[in-house]
């Protein structure tokens, strides 16, 4: 007599499906087809296509574009992760604040930014940095200052991108800091008033220790979301100006969809995969103390 598999095997059976269809299946495609030169002639015709092993791999570290494209992508990670995730705790520390009223409100009105369309906003921005009409420029003219090509000027196109994102995003993680600010027990900022410690104090000594576990998930996830930059560059600077905003996920689409290397832009897919793997395993060992109790 056969053995019967148990009943929860049937209730995770459909989920385990779509993954493998959507999720699995697709993965190990990409990275066949990373193996291969499959470009517009082998859509034509598969008798075209060929099996290249690891020279899609080997033509990217010889590519300058690429090499671009990567420091650019850091730096964004380097800058722009550190940023929103300070711009999220301070956000969620003045929401927190007992003297603060209507906190419902002041988290939706922060929150309003995440939910609304990526395209949207790039789109606004750009209108806000226009060189000659945009409102920084003019807000700028009114202190004085000369205007500023904040998108067409190489030493000011990724800060501008970046202060894009962060703005963009910000809310999210604040949602988070503020779920880790309330599971904080009152009772440890009594002891600490009780002790002395002035606002400060706690913060260092109470609430940033506390916090290590929601450090650790909003810095991983920070970075994995930035190392994914794509609409930004996309849609307000096309990589430009000297292609010094072009990211690794906007070259990829580049290599796939706009000169039909697809073998290249699957092999730049398992790159920034490697990439996205290796920070967050970083991210993880260097996690304070705290956070691995």
């Amino acid at each position: 007599m056969s053995a019967r598999p148990p009943p929860a095997v049937w209730f995770v059976a459909p989920a385990l499906a779509a993954i493998g269809a959507f999720f699995a299946l697709p993965v190990f495609a990409s990275l066949g087809l990373s193996l291969t030169d499959f470009d517009i002639y082998a859509i034509g015709d598969l008798r075209t296509l060929r099996f290249v092993g690891l020279d899609n791999y080997a033509r990217l570290l010889h590519e300058p574009l690429f090499w671009t494209a990567l420091a650019n992508t850091l730096v964004f990670v380097a800058l722009g992760a550190p940023l929103s995730i300070a711009a999220s705790l301070a956000a969620a520390l003045l929401v927190n604040a007992r003297l603060v009223r209507w906190k419902g409100l002041f988290r939706t009105l922060l929150f309003l930014p995440v939910v609304t369309t990526l395209v949207a906003v790039a789109v606004v921005w750009r209108a806000l940095y226009h060189p000659r009409v945009g409102l920084l420029n003019g807000l700028l003219g009114a202190l004085g200052v000369a205007p500023i090509d904040w998108l067409g000027d190489p030493r000011f196109a990724m800060p501008a991108l970046i202060a894009m994102a962060v703005w963009k995003n910000f809310g999210f993680n604040m949602v988070i800091f503020l779920a880790g600010l309330q599971s904080i027990p009152e009772r440890l900022y009594e002891a600490a008033c009780i002790d002395g410690a002035g606002a400060l104090a706690q913060l260092r000594a109470v609430t940033l220790p506390l916090l290590a576990p929601t450090f650790a998930f909003v810095g991983i996830s920070t970075a994995i979301g930035s190392f994914q930059l794509f609409a930004e560059p996309y849609v307000m600077t096309g990589g430009g100006p000297a292609n010094r905003t072009l990211s690794l996920v906007l070259l990829m689409y580049r290599e796939g969809f706009r000169w039909w290397n697809m073998g290249s832009a699957a092999a730049l897919a398992f790159v920034l995969f490697a990439l996205v793997l290796a920070a967050s395993w970083l991210q993880w060992r260097l996690r304070p103390l705290e956070a691995q109790r």
